[in-house]
């Protein structure tokens, strides 16, 4: 609970503001993966009642401020109390092919695409996204400072960690399920030992380098 404390506690601010406005169905979207060097870029949409109750409410934070273990749990309360939720994915090679950003950007599309009922107004960690036919902002820290945009980081984070873990099951040796793909010095050592697995994105270095 110290670490927390330190950290600025996401507010419903942006929500209110919308809903004043007559927007009944606020959905927040945020990325996760976008640094890693391995897997899929994940994205998160999650639409959260004007009215959230629970003593877990107070704990949320940006996904990256958590320990695995809270993650879990709020991710757990989050999917258990969201009028809607959603997640997209998109692979290593799409990335390579496309490149990160334009990545990140279909994932969270095919996140708000999953919404059901679909949300009147977007609330996006610092992108907008012109190509989705909704009133948008991207709000700057929105993970760290917009309630609705730190829940969708949060089950985008624990989605992908799953992934990942299981992942590591079939490309082992690169400790995928400790570093999530990320360039850790681990992880750049297990690269010079074994060289690229078919899941790293070949586009980023240091992978590029053993190519």
């Amino acid at each position: 609970m110290g670490l927390l404390n330190n950290f600025k506690i996401p507010s419903f601010a942006e929500e209110k503001k919308l809903l004043a406005q007559g927007y009944q169905l606020v959905a927040g979207v945020d990325e996760v993966g976008r640094g890693s060097l391995a897997g899929p870029v994940v994205a998160g949409a999650v639409i959260m009642p004007d009215k959230v109750k629970g003593r877990w409410v107070a704990q949320v934070r940006d996904s990256k401020l958590l320990t695995p273990v809270k993650r879990e749990l709020l991710a757990q309360y989050i999917q258990e109390s969201a009028i809607s939720f959603g997640i997209g994915a998109v692979s290593h090679r799409a990335i390579d092919a496309l490149g990160i950003v334009r990545a990140s950007r279909l994932a969270m599309k095919q996140a708000i695409n999953r919404l059901s009922p679909p949300p009147q107004y977007l609330l996006i960690d610092y992108f907008r996204l012109p190509e989705v036919p909704l009133p948008q902002k991207g709000v700057v820290d929105g993970d760290t400072l917009c309630f609705s945009i730190a829940c969708a980081s949060i089950i985008a984070k624990v989605f992908r960690d799953h992934l990942m873990m299981k992942l590591d099951k079939v490309y082992s040796g690169y400790r995928l399920a400790e570093n999530k793909g990320y360039c850790t010095d681990e992880h750049v050592a297990c690269l010079f030992r074994l060289g690229p697995s078919p899941i790293h994105r070949r586009s980023f270095q240091p992978v590029s380098y053993f190519i």
